[in-house]
């Protein structure tokens, strides 16, 4: 169902803690990017998406390659021709069946086929609007959630062993030059179905918190 600018769709975006923005890389030219960047300013935990650009972050936030299966996903910003467009919410309306985010499409996103998907699932979804414009019209801001993130990648010394390393909320972080194995938040590790959060998991100690264990196995 197509929600306008109504009360409704305020306080859904204020009680929104974390923000899938997909199609932002690290090109700082691109809306998507910029989007990151405003967003965070306003105090969203924003998720930035770009299959190339995983492993390097935005404003302090690790780029992500997907939305994976397992994350809780409550609002999906697309920065994305109409024909990836239809890809990515394929893959929402698949995975996130019962628990479904509101789906914003950015100027140029719109597509009528997809919106009919959303329409026949009965998901909500925002059109012919810009969500950071959105905020700024009605001077929305709110708290950020200080939450560290993780990051796993091939180790350089041709060993074939693997890095697992903890990052700081908002700590920068380049890509590397090694292949990335996993990357996210600690909501990401937390609810991950993934294999290598799912391992991570599996090796918390007695007593110890998931990111505990995740620091822990940093060092």
């Amino acid at each position: 169902m197509r929600m306008s600018d109504s009360e409704q769709l305020k306080d859904l975006i204020l009680q929104t803690k974390f923000v899938y923005i997909l199609g932002a890389g690290i090109n700082s030219e691109k809306p998507a990017n910029s989007a990151v960047w405003d967003l965070s300013e306003r105090g969203w935990n924003p998720i930035p998406i770009h299959p190339k650009d995983a492993g390097a972050s935005i404003a302090g936030y690790p780029i992500r390659r997907s939305i994976e299966d397992g994350a809780l996903t409550e609002i999906v910003v697309l920065f994305l021709a109409p024909e990836r467009v239809r890809e990515a919410v394929k893959g929402l309306l698949v995975t996130n069946y019962y628990s479904p985010p509101l789906v914003w499409f950015q100027h140029g996103s719109e597509d009528n086929i997809t919106e009919s998907w959303l329409d026949d699932a009965g998901w909500n979804y925002v059109k012919n609007d810009c969500i950071v414009r959105f905020a700024e019209r009605h001077d929305l801001s709110r708290e950020s959630v200080v939450i560290p993130w993780f990051k796993q990648v091939q180790s350089d010394d041709d060993s074939g062993c693997s890095v697992w390393s903890a990052h700081e909320f908002q700590e920068d972080s380049e890509k590397s030059e090694t292949e990335l194995e996993w990357i996210g938040d600690l909501r990401d590790l937390e609810f991950s179905k993934l294999s290598i959060p799912r391992y991570i998991r599996s090796l918390r100690n007695e007593d110890e918190s998931l990111e505990e264990c995740a620091r822990r196995l940093a060092n």
